[in-house]
């Protein structure tokens, strides 16, 4: 897998994530109301708000999955938060960043991905996303 490069305004970005005090929280119901929604509008059976610090993505709220954090050089959500736009990837296994990713080789094998960028901040840091899969 190849790891996605730091965002230009990685310490602004840390600070702004960092400001929102949602970092290793507990469960929230508007979060997870959120997550159910998705997967049941996708008709996919994972879906996640995450939120990518310094050293790994954490998720905040999560459907369809038991984990809680991903070692930010294994996210896939650190390269949805590249851009300001969706990130679509139709067959993971085939993009060059994720085809040996260990949640497309492994359980649950992921193909289709979708990321939203979640944004944060006076100047709209892109602090996570929004993903299904």
């Amino acid at each position: 897998m190849l790891s996605a490069p730091l965002p230009p305004d990685e310490a602004e970005r840390l600070y702004a994530l960092r400001s929102l005090d949602l970092l290793d929280t507990p469960r929230e119901e508007r979060f997870e109301r959120i997550t159910r929604l998705a997967v049941r509008l996708f008709g996919l059976p994972i879906a996640t708000v995450s939120l990518v610090d310094g050293d790994r993505e954490w998720l905040k709220s999560v459907q369809g999955l038991a984990l809680r954090e991903i070692p930010r050089e294994r996210s896939l959500a650190a390269h949805a938060i590249l851009d300001n736009e969706p990130m679509i990837v139709s067959d993971a296994q085939a993009d060059p960043r994720f085809g040996d990713h260990p949640l497309v080789i492994g359980e649950p094998r992921f193909r289709f991905y979708a990321a939203c960028p979640l944004h944060a901040g006076r100047r709209r840091h892109r602090v996570g996303t929004l993903s299904v899969a």
